[in-house]
């Protein structure tokens, strides 16, 4: 992916990751799990208690790869959380990618989480860097969203 040459309008394209997921669980439910900064930082397996802890407005967020950082940009319960991807053990920058999560209602019950990661663009000058970030986040959501649905429809009698 990182050898081809792209178009303006591809890379624009390139720019952001969505994916969405259908989850058997109310959106309160899945609120207080995408309500929690970082909660996508794991190995496939959502942590019910995370090493999470706050210096100032950031969440820092701890795993055995290393500290990762966050801003909340917003959040509207129980429909849609916003965060900035600060600085992670594989680059320091201010102001990384925009994740936001919107949660909606499906008829019949259970809740759409769809996911929107962008500004892969902004974390370096030249593609082929924020591309190969990119290339790991792209695959990395869809896990990331099946772990999502597992923790959270594991807690249908209300356990934590």
């Amino acid at each position: 992916m990182n050898d081809a040459t792209y178009t303006d309008a591809e890379l624009a394209e390139l720019d952001s990751i969505a994916r969405e997921i259908d989850i058997d669980a109310p959106a309160e439910r899945v609120w207080d799990l995408i309500a929690r900064p970082g909660w996508y930082i794991n190995d496939g397996t959502v942590e019910a208690e995370p090493d999470l802890r706050y210096e100032g407005d950031v969440a820092v967020v701890t795993d055995p790869t290393g500290e990762f950082r966050f801003r909340t940009v917003q959040l509207d319960k129980p429909r849609y959380a916003a965060f900035r991807w600060l600085g992670t053990p594989f680059r320091d920058v201010s102001e990384g990618t925009l994740v936001e999560f919107w949660v909606q209602e499906r008829a019949g019950g259970g809740v759409t989480l769809r996911v929107l990661e962008s500004g892969f663009s902004g974390l370096s000058e030249d593609p082929a860097v924020w591309l190969k970030e990119r290339e790991g986040n792209d695959r990395g959501w869809t896990q990331e969203l099946a772990a999502a649905k597992t923790f959270v429809e594991s807690r249908a009698d209300g356990g934590s």
